[in-house]
């Protein structure tokens, strides 16, 4: 370990300043960002009366040995420094340092996508694995619930590249070669729905189904609806999307409506909104920009229902690129779209004269 990183890199008294940044180097270590980025705040800010060094943000990947070896400083004067040597993540020693609940929340730290050169880690060694994709929305369903049930210690995130992913994870993990997996037990499932349940019953934290019958067997129907859903709502990006789409989005604002004892589907956060979120985040992106339609106009349940879900730390953590999602869809969506387009008005076809029932004929026979 560098010597140099067991030094204090800040040489003036934080005391003397309101809110600074530090920038650590640890360009020395391959693989790692140059720069940990982390914040003095002033013990009035935190409302303790001693200073603490609050971790803000840290560009992925850093390793926890490189963490781990910052000097970080407790309770007195600057002088006293606290090295954490026992810590095994980066959330231990945040909750070491007794920061308030705002501080704690920032994002996770992301690992960097395994592509085809990766190596597998050590497979079915004990260690829980949850495979997935930062750009998939099923993926990202089982990633939130065990960020929302605080299993970011007991399940270890394994982000794969879709579009480079390696040989071993279809040979060696998950045979139909898709996220999200989780490797438990000795055994791999997949399927994210399956893995909401899954994830929710047998391991620790708060449950995200309540006792009661009724709201169980109303999350049952939600949950069967998402395939519906999401058929009709990608559908409509072919077609008409306020026609296609505005009933399916009513649908949830009439289920919205059901319990007032909260602002989610059962009233409270559960499975049922899991098993939503990641495409409600995409869906609200993606029309907005591409077909200017709002879905939370005329839908204020809806509009609260995706308030509150921005509050929830563990679905914060886990929320994709706002124009990374716009790139994705529109190469997916809206290629052969514009290609025949092109063809029309080369012929020089009125376009607008189109029947939609036409353009839906030639959509759902094109490769998109």
């Amino acid at each position: 370990m560098d010597p140099s990183l067991r030094c204090n890199p800040y040489k003036s008294d934080p005391a003397d300043h309101k809110c600074s940044t530090i920038d650590y180097p640890i360009d020395t270590f391959p693989g790692t960002p140059p720069v940990f980025t982390a914040t003095w705040v002033q013990p009035k800010v935190l409302g303790r009366t001693s200073l603490r060094l609050g971790i803000l943000h840290c560009l992925p990947p850093v390793r926890m040995g490189v963490v781990k070896s910052l000097i970080f400083y407790g309770s007195g004067c600057r002088e006293r420094r606290v090295l954490i040597q026992r810590a095994e993540t980066v959330t231990e020693i945040v909750n070491f340092l007794g920061f308030p609940k705002n501080i704690r929340s920032a994002q996770e730290i992301r690992p960097p996508s395994l592509i085809s050169s990766s190596e597998p880690p050590s497979l079915f060694d004990g260690t829980t694995r949850l495979y997935i994709s930062y750009i998939c929305p099923f993926a990202q369903r089982a990633w939130i619930t065990r960020n929302v049930k605080g299993l970011q210690d007991k399940i270890e995130l394994v982000p794969i590249d879709l579009q480079n992913r390696p040989a071993w994870y279809k040979e060696k993990v998950y045979a139909q070669n898709k996220v999200p997996a989780l490797e438990h037990n000795n055994k791999v499932i997949g399927e994210s729905l399956d893995l909401i349940k899954y994830i929710d019953s047998n391991f620790e934290g708060p449950s995200l189904l309540p006792d009661d019958p009724e709201k169980q067997k109303f999350a049952e129907e939600l949950v069967t609806y998402t395939d519906t859903f999401l058929k009709e709502i990608y559908g409509s990006f072919k077609g008409d999307v306020e026609k296609q789409a505005g009933p399916h989005f009513d649908y949830l604002e009439k289920a919205l409506e059901k319990f007032n004892n909260g602002p989610f589907f059962l009233g409270q956060f559960s499975q049922a909104d899991i098993a939503y979120a990641s495409f409600i985040e995409r869906f609200q992106i993606f029309l907005q920009e591409v077909f200017n339609y709002d879905i939370t106009s005329w839908r204020p349940k809806l509009a609260k229902w995706i308030e509150e879900l921005n509050k929830i730390d563990g679905y914060i953590q886990t929320k994709a690129d706002p124009k990374k999602v716009v790139e994705i869809y529109k190469s997916r969506f809206m290629l052969n779209f514009a290609i025949l387009l092109g063809i029309f008005q080369s012929m020089k076809s009125d376009v607008d004269m189109l029947r939609p029932s036409m353009l839906h004929w030639i959509f759902s026979h094109s490769n998109g």
